[in-house]
């Protein structure tokens, strides 16, 4: 009775248009002094060792990083490279924004991010072409969910904290899922792009592919850094979320020169307001989290799944339904952070792998990301390409259709997350 008014209150506050952060807050702090025992000096503590984790502070570096490589023009770039590749099939240019947007997604680790930083650049020019601009909004806002599933992914790191997984490991299981996803999304957009006739580009030649790799090859060559020093065991993923920073700033500043050093304190700036909102989000949730066991829900979940004889089967398609329905009214930081430490317990006790489970809830939050009323994605689209919400959400449901397809894939086989885990003897 006492989780259920917890959940209530919770709910009503969100329900309110309040932050979910300060939401959090307020009753976690109500149910404590008014609803438990428990001690504050314990709460203090658990506050504290909650956040001494040395894997948060991946966070605000490829924040960092990411922000850098944004206002530095390694998007640009990528584009050219993309539209190099794959510019003279059917909707060439917006499959070029796919491929752009992968790419892109394996150095910023976010998902607004690449919206932001392929769509500025390729909608303009796809509206240009001729591209019909829902057709375009569609493509972009959803593949810009590739940012948090192709490594480095900021979610990730937030599952890996909440649920002391390995983040190693689950930065290389995202690698099959992202690419298998990517190319899912490039079919779709091909298929419409062929049905529909929308326009192709000249093939380029050799040198001018050779050429667009040449200049790209400073923000790929930060996929190589960062996946590369993990696996070889270089680095730890949070040293890697440094170097990204210190790399980025190097290529975005001294090499690309598209950002000047006056600009660098506001994108420090920028990245130091994102970090303290999730840092700030994070406080909440490991005190929400740790009231939670202290009530024994997920133990109390666990075995209730258990006798209902619901099985690993059931579970996951019971955590799909809740994290669909979450992601209406909550964006995935804040999903993960709540969701992750009740769920796991649960998986792991129906022998369900921890990482698989990981890839589970990533895929799940890419989805939310897309469809409103608060896909975070559908706003950064939004904005650049000044159409409405309701009008952007219809643009993207074949790609949606898609993700939801690949997500029942993602569930039911898990062979396809931990391949290359496994095959790396990690």
């Amino acid at each position: 009775m006492r989780v259920a008014v917890v959940f209530g209150l919770l709910l009503s506050l969100m329900l309110t248009g309040m932050p979910i952060s300060i939401a959090l807050g307020l009753t976690v702090l109500s149910f404590m002094f008014t609803l438990t025992d428990v001690r504050t000096e314990s709460v203090a503590l658990k506050l504290f060792t909650g956040i001494e984790s040395f894997e948060i502070m991946a966070i605000p570096f490829f924040i960092l990083a990411g922000n850098f490589l944004t206002h530095g023009g390694v998007a640009r770039r990528m584009i050219a490279f993309a539209t190099s590749l794959v510019g003279h099939w059917y909707g060439g240019l917006a499959l070029s924004g796919v491929v752009a947007c992968a790419l892109f997604a394996a150095i910023s680790g976010s998902s607004p991010a690449t919206v932001v930083a392929i769509g500025s650049v390729i909608l303009p020019a796809m509206v240009a072409q001729g591209f019909p601009k829902r057709f375009g909004a569609g493509v972009i806002t959803t593949s810009g969910s590739l940012g948090i599933l192709i490594p480095p992914s900021i979610p990730m790191v937030l599952f890996a904290v909440s649920t002391n997984t390995s983040v190693g490991k689950l930065f290389i299981a995202g690698i099959v899922p992202g690419m298998v996803l990517a190319m899912l999304l490039g079919a779709t957009t091909f298929y419409r792009a062929w049905r529909n006739d929308y326009p192709r580009m000249p093939k380029a030649t050799f040198y001018e592919r050779f050429d667009a790799f040449r200049k790209s090859i400073w923000g790929i060559l930060l996929i190589v850094i960062v996946i590369g020093g993990i696996y070889s065991g270089l680095f730890t993923p949070t040293e890697a979320a440094a170097v990204s920073a210190v790399y980025a700033f190097i290529v975005a500043v001294f090499i690309y020169k598209d950002l000047k050093l006056r600009d660098v304190p506001r994108v420090l700036l920028s990245s130091a307001n994102l970090s303290a909102m999730l840092l700030y989000i994070i406080t909440n949730a490991v005190l929400f989290s740790f009231l939670m066991t202290y009530e024994n829900v997920p133990q109390a979940l666990a075995q209730w799944m258990i006798d209902q004889g619901l099985g690993w089967i059931g579970f996951l398609l019971f955590v799909n339904l809740l994290l669909l329905v979450a992601g209406n009214v909550m964006e995935p930081s804040s999903i993960i952070l709540i969701m992750a430490p009740i769920l796991f317990p649960v998986a792991i006790k129906l022998g369900i792998d921890p990482i698989h489970f990981g890839i589970l809830m990533t895929v799940n939050m890419e989805v939310g990301l897309c469809h409103p009323p608060v896909g975070l994605n559908l706003y950064v689209a939004s904005g650049i390409a000044k159409m409405g919400i309701t009008e952007l959400t219809v643009a993207v449901w074949p790609w949606l259709l898609t993700m939801l397809g690949f997500l029942v894939v993602v569930t039911y086989w898990p062979g396809l997350s931990l391949w290359l885990p496994r095959l790396l003897g990690m």
